[in-house]
């Protein structure tokens, strides 16, 4: 009986340290967001001062609003790119045999390979097609970028398709796009949810093709905006906490939203 009470009290009491650990940087921003540059260098994790100016400031620095609003478009036109090109690879390298084994080790070493490396010849390739200082430009490149981490994870729930399902379709008549459309999606759309949530947050806090695509403030991204709190010689550490808490709380909403389907869509894809 003790041990059937105790069991409990200690798991929530494990839980309850790691969400505050968790909620210890999130906390701390909003201590920085309250407090001038001086305070900010003193130290401490409370102000001594409470300074609410930093937050009107901040979108008078940048043009914060624009930057989420890019940040937002970029990441949801990138998910969308990333599944229509994931769904299709991810059932050939499940279902192609040694052929799809081969994409699936190509893919995932070309993710491998450092991002700055293709910094230089992507930026050749969008000045080609007039697409630098474009929120699609930056969509088209992270889109691309993230079909790796997709197939990935779409992989193993194509894998857990019974492909004696399919044959029976394809004997009724059916092709085989039109069986990965009518049979397969709708029995891993658990796991495309999960993988376009993953491919959302890396588009939305992605930062290198952002600064390096985008000059022009009409289609910079938020990453790009927090970096422009930092001078020659000084910071504005409570202007850049408060933006910082700007750009965070949109995704974490959405993260709180869809816990369900992004841990219950990876726990399934875990499974083999």
């Amino acid at each position: 009986m003790r041990r059937s009470l105790i069991t409990p009290l200690v798991s929530r009491a494990l839980l309850a340290v790691v969400a505050l650990l968790a909620l210890v940087p999130v906390l701390f921003l909003v201590s920085l967001s309250l407090r001038g540059t001086d305070d900010v260098q003193n130290g401490g994790w409370l102000p001594r001062r409470i300074l609410w100016g930093n937050w009107p400031a901040a979108f008078e620095t940048v043009p914060l609003a624009r930057m989420l609003a890019n940040s937002w478009v970029v990441a949801l036109l990138a998910t969308l790119l990333t599944a229509l090109i994931a769904v299709p690879t991810a059932y050939f390298t499940a279902r192609a045999g040694r052929r799809g084994k081969r994409l699936h080790s190509v893919l995932l070493a070309a993710y491998c390979a450092p991002p700055v490396v293709a910094v230089l010849p992507l930026y050749f390739l969008l000045s080609s097609v007039d697409l630098t200082n474009s929120v699609v430009g930056l969509a088209l490149v992270n889109g691309l970028a993230n079909v790796p981490v997709a197939v990935w994870l779409l992989d193993g729930f194509v894998r857990r398709v019974p492909i004696e399902v399919e044959e029976a379709a394809w004997v009724d008549g059916l092709s085989v796009a039109a069986g990965l459309r009518r049979i397969v999606l709708p029995l891993v759309v658990p796991g495309l949810v999960a993988a376009s949530l993953v491919c959302f947050f890396l588009s939305y806090n992605e930062f290198l093709f952002a600064v390096s695509f985008s000059q022009a403030v009409s289609s910079q991204t938020l990453p790009v905006g927090l970096s422009l709190f930092q001078g020659d010689r000084t910071v504005q550490f409570g202007q850049q906490a408060a933006a910082s808490l700007v750009a965070i709380v949109p995704v974490y909403v959405l993260a709180v939203l869809a816990q369900r389907s992004l841990v219950g869509g990876l726990s399934q894809g875990a499974v083999k």
